[in-house]
């Protein structure tokens, strides 16, 4: 069970704060680490929040990072004495801010681990841990009321964003978190403010892309143990013209195939002649363990929301991930 009271104690007597999320964070590893952070900035604690890639905060999640807390990973100090990494299952997650795991360990700090992610390897020295939870957000809002911390409007909107992202807008929500979600509201959320913000708002750029993004969709219906298998590639060619955050939202509109129950989108990262780095969303409509495939492939995630990065061709990296798939666990 998650250690809140021992976290809680670690949290309450520190006075400076690093706290981390995985890279190329969602709302719900940036939202939970910019809510804990400005609880702690709150109490007097300097507090610092970043991640390993990128370097600037993702457009779409500025506006919850009221405190300016955020801080690039290249200005950050050295070392520190309490590190929290959030939503990240493995130092690897980190990026190139991994290694500070080890230095802060070494030096005799404190790495506090907070996350829902059942392929958590628990890497720190006090864990937070819940799979069950369907967000960090959740778990991080355990932590504030054991920590004692007022819920404010702009912590509450944090939560909520990570809530609501993680959930898949409350679909995979269970009772108690619907009701983690009201007194949320309480405090002054504005929901469709946040999720405008956050999931819907795409610059037009978007629409052109992801018609050639389509144009070029598969579906596999013997795939993925014969629940179906619908797949699309998105090449730095055609993600030139927009962020980040719409080649991460094609998996959305992917995922919604009916005939589908697995659903698989390629982005690639990195192009060096044919070998092509690339990084791989997974989604299961509730048939197929999405993780397990991920992790054949060095990656992980949730059951039904997954990714890995792999090498190859998009043709090779299918490849493994449909043997993958015809391997992976039922749900």
């Amino acid at each position: 069970m998650p250690n809140l009271k021992e976290a809680a104690a670690i949290l309450a007597r520190a006075n400076d704060v690093t706290l981390l999320g995985h890279v190329r964070p969602d709302a719900d590893a940036l939202g939970s680490a910019l809510a804990l952070g400005r609880a702690l900035q709150l109490r007097g604690v300097k507090v610092r929040v970043s991640v390993g890639e990128p370097e600037e905060m993702p457009e779409t999640l500025r506006s919850l990072d009221v405190g300016g807390l955020y801080v690039p990973a290249s200005e950050l100090p050295e070392s520190e004495q309490l590190l929290v990494a959030l939503d990240t299952p493995t130092p690897g997650r980190l990026g190139k801010l991994a290694p500070r795991v080890d230095a802060v360990r070494a030096a005799g700090g404190e790495v506090l681990v907070i996350d829902h992610h059942a392929s958590n390897v628990f890497f720190g020295t006090t864990h937070v841990v819940d799979d069950t939870a369907e967000a960090t957000a959740v778990l991080v809002c355990d932590l504030l009321q054991e920590l004692g911390a007022e819920i404010d409007e702009p912590i509450a909107r944090c939560l909520y964003a990570g809530l609501v992202t993680d959930t898949s807008g409350f679909r995979r929500a269970r009772p108690s978190t619907h009701l983690m979600a009201a007194k949320l509201l309480e405090a002054g959320v504005d929901p469709d403010k946040v999720v405008r913000e956050i999931v819907d708002d795409h610059p037009f750029a978007w629409l052109p892309m992801l018609s050639d993004v389509l144009a070029g969709a598969r579906l596999e219906p013997d795939e993925a143990r014969g629940f179906g298998l619908a797949h699309a590639v998105v090449t730095l060619d055609a993600a030139r013209s927009v962020r980040a955050e719409e080649v991460e939202a094609v998996i959305d509109v992917i995922r919604s195939t009916r005939e589908a129950g697995v659903a698989v989108v390629l982005k690639e990262a990195e192009a060096t002649g044919p070998r092509r780095r690339w990084t791989v969303s997974l989604r299961s409509a509730g048939g197929v363990d999405v993780s397990a495939a991920a992790g054949e492939l060095g990656g992980g995630g949730h059951r039904q929301a997954a990714g890995c990065t792999a090498e190859g061709t998009a043709e090779e990296v299918l490849g493994k991930l449909r043997l993958a798939l015809s391997r992976a666990p039922l749900l």
